[in-house]
């Protein structure tokens, strides 16, 4: 998820299906904090010579370094100073965030432009933003006055540095960001002995092993309405990472029309499609996280063609005259056991 790309919180079903599992032979730790503007869940059978007190310091501090790195909250961080930067000479970064920036391009670059980190200032024009609703809808000429400094081709990694190519250019990796974070606390548990663990931030899940008792961990993906809290699906993903992004919680309606928080860089406006829930399963959290949310505004077919060209496990839900419309990637049906 993100501030821009609302994300499903998967981990209350989680907590409530590890409950009905039988009784745990090997003590799950458990450890919550506050990161991102949102919560992180870490849960790991207990493991011989771990503190849990010690592992949830490393986790935050961790985590406070990812934040000072990547936050647009915080107007110190690394990519706030570059946001605030009016310049076109480059501007040099860390290793750690160029790693995430260049994720982001090339999963713009799959995604045929959809995913695009710099679409900020039209969330922003459409209400999602900081500035919240707006008195009125937004007209074609100012959607268009922003779309001239949104677009990834006005981004260009040079080296180990940023080089914008409008200087009014705003970057916000919201929407893989959490999922980073999620690779980096999975990766510091391994560092520290732990093989078997379930990790979430603000939705967004990286699961390894199993649980105390020896089953897998389950993950609900929820079904997309917006008056209850209900499941779809019930699965074990493996040793991988899966996000899920949906619109059907975070859109606000004017004179009978419904504006999403989904913006389409293509049009430089909300949504309008039936798809309304994307879950992608992959190794990484940061990829699971950015795509769930490029196939999400991409709509049904897009999605699917782009799924199936890249062999990628997704699954998407739209609306049907009736009821709602499912499809699983060939990938998806692979990787995934369904409950």
């Amino acid at each position: 998820m993100s501030v821009t790309q609302l994300k499903f919180l998967l981990f209350t079903v989680v907590l409530l299906l590890s409950a009905c599992s039988k009784q745990p032979t090997v003590k799950v730790e458990h450890i919550l904090g506050q990161t991102m503007g949102t919560t992180y869940n870490v849960k790991f059978p207990e493991v011989p010579g771990v503190d849990e007190a010690v592992i949830k310091a490393a986790i935050d501090k961790r985590l406070v370094q990812v934040n000072k790195l990547m936050s647009t909250y915080d107007p110190t961080s690394e990519l706030s100073r570059f946001n605030q930067y009016r310049f076109e000479q480059s501007f040099a970064l860390s290793d750690e965030t160029l790693l995430v920036v260049n994720e982001a391009i090339r999963l713009g670059e799959l995604s045929h432009g959809v995913l695009d980190v710099t679409v900020g200032p039209l969330v922003n024009l459409w209400g999602f933003g900081p500035t919240m609703r707006p008195e009125t809808i937004p007209t074609t000429e100012q959607v268009e006055e922003v779309r001239e400094y949104v677009g990834l081709d006005k981004l260009e990694v040079v080296g180990k540095s940023l080089v914008k190519h409008h200087p009014q250019l705003y970057v916000d990796l919201s929407t893989i960001a959490k999922g980073y974070g999620v690779d980096v606390v999975a990766d510091l548990l391994e560092e520290n002995g732990i093989s078997n663990y379930l990790v979430e931030i603000g939705g967004e899940m990286r699961v390894k092993g199993e649980k105390g008792d020896g089953s897998p961990w389950l993950i609900a993906i929820e079904k997309p309405v917006s008056n209850q809290r209900a499941v779809q699906k019930v699965v074990s993903i493996g040793d991988n990472a899966i996000a899920t992004s949906g619109d059907y919680r975070n859109y606000y309606e004017q004179d009978g029309v419904r504006y999403s928080h989904l913006i389409d860089p293509r049009t430089g406006k909300p949504i309008q499609h039936s798809t309304v829930s994307v879950t992608v399963v992959d190794p990484s959290s940061m990829t699971a996280d950015g795509l769930a949310t490029a196939f999400n505004v991409m709509g049904w077919d897009d999605a699917i063609a782009v799924a199936e060209a890249n062999d990628i496990a997704v699954f998407i839900i739209r609306r049907g005259e009736k009821d709602f419309e499912e499809y699983a990637s060939p990938a998806f049906e692979k990787l995934v056991t369904v409950y």
